[in-house]
């Protein structure tokens, strides 16, 4: 809704109306002093005739400028634009992990990936909160958030096989390398869960739903980076060395 008061207006008091209808997480731009646009779910029209009623009585009086309805082939068209980005983006990210370490580690960071995701849709779902195009934007972020620390992972796995000792297994490499990278991972999530943390408290409303995605998707990361990707590439590794003629062994 683009909106026009007839007298100079804060945003907390339009807020402080949507509140009364479940709406204080909608998305309020000011341009002028009395000049509002407005982004909420999507609105019968006698919730929107009902919404502007109030605005005009507790306010001072409202013009309608513009009203416009995001229905549901435009939310489709964006969840298949989400599906893309993530899809295009978990291929590439499979690529690279390919070139600089091994195909199966690629795969066992995209699983990990996809448990981050899955957790936040879950939870997003179990408790009925708006999902919009800054959640696709969390989530993307959520991504690329993980993936950096499975791949520093990965890294100090891959420096300990090549300085690996006589007699070492694999097993022990990499419950050694993450032992060696777990205070690393564990201060990073910790910064970055403070700073969401004081964005949630103090950011608004309007932020709230994308913060607590990417308090989510922060934690879950740091849980999956650890305890999901190595894990799944060493059982590859041990699928893939069962799957060998006993002579190829030796």
């Amino acid at each position: 809704m683009d909106l026009r008061f007839n007298q100079p207006t804060e945003v907390e008091q339009v807020r402080g109306v949507l509140a009364d209808f479940g709406l204080e997480g909608a998305s309020i731009q000011r341009s002028g002093e009395t000049d509002f646009l407005i982004r909420t779910r999507e609105l019968t029209e006698d919730e929107n005739l009902t919404i502007v009623q109030n605005l005009d009585q507790k306010l001072g009086g409202v013009t309608v400028q513009r009203n416009e309805r995001v229905g549901p082939v435009i939310g489709q068209e964006l969840l298949r634009k989400a599906l893309l980005a993530l899809g295009v983006a978990s291929i590439l990210m499979v690529v690279y992990i390919a070139w600089r370490f091994e195909f199966k580690q690629g795969i066992a960071a995209i699983i990990a990936l996809l448990h981050d995701t899955l957790v936040i849709l879950g939870i997003f779902s179990i408790f009925q909160i708006e999902v919009d195009s800054t959640f696709v934007a969390a989530v993307l972020t959520i991504i690329g958030y993980s993936i950096n620390d499975t791949i520093v992972i990965f890294d100090r796995i891959r420096e300990n096989m090549h300085n690996r000792k006589k007699g070492e297994v694999l097993e022990d490499i990499i419950n050694n390398s993450l032992w060696q990278t777990l205070a690393r991972s564990i201060n990073t999530v910790l910064t970055v869960i403070l700073v969401l943390v004081a964005l949630f408290l103090l950011g608004g409303a309007t932020i709230h739903n994308m913060v607590l995605a990417l308090l989510i998707g922060v934690s879950s990361g740091a849980y999956s980076s650890i305890f999901n990707a190595s894990p799944l590439w060493y059982d590859f590794k041990k699928v893939e060395e069962r799957s060998k003629p006993r002579g190829a062994r030796a």
